[in-house]
Parts: C-alpha cells; structure tokens; sequence
C-alpha cells in the first residue's frame, strides 16, 4: 500500500511552502500530484522521499528532472 501526502505535509516534509512546491512541480523538479478528488489532490510518499533524497545527496536539477520524469514513468507504467 503506497501512502499519500497532502500539499501542507509535503511542503513540510520538504522544508519549503506550498507555493514552491507547485512552482517545482511546473518546473519539472517535483512530482506532479494525483487526483484524490474532485478539489483534492496529494503526492505519493515514496516520490517525495526519492527527490529529497536526490536534494540531499547534491543532485543537478537536470538530474532531478531526470529522476521525477523516471518517477512519472513508473506511475504510468503501474496504470497500465
């Protein structure tokens, strides 16, 4: 079971506010959200995890897109 994390917890989790998590989001350096609702929406724990670990160990922003378009790959994937 994968949990979800909501924009106030990730932002906390990330050490930022929400509207730099949604600006990291449009710029390729975070995960996009999923739908939870019709106004609802919330982040996998384990995608946040892997890009505060990327931060952490000094990865580029190239290599964070990376990573994140790798993370949308393997959600696309588990859809199929």
């Amino acid at each position: 079971m994968q949990n979800l994390m909501r924009l106030p917890a990730v932002a906390t989790a990330v050490g930022v506010s929400p509207l730099t998590v949604k600006r990291n989001w449009k710029k390729g350096l975070f995960p996009k959200p999923v739908k939870i609702g019709v106004r609802a929406i919330a982040f996998p724990e384990h995608e946040v995890a892997a890009v505060n670990a990327a931060r952490i160990a000094g990865k580029s922003e190239d290599e964070i897109r990376q990573l994140v378009a790798d993370l949308h790959n393997k959600r696309a994937n588990a859809a199929a």
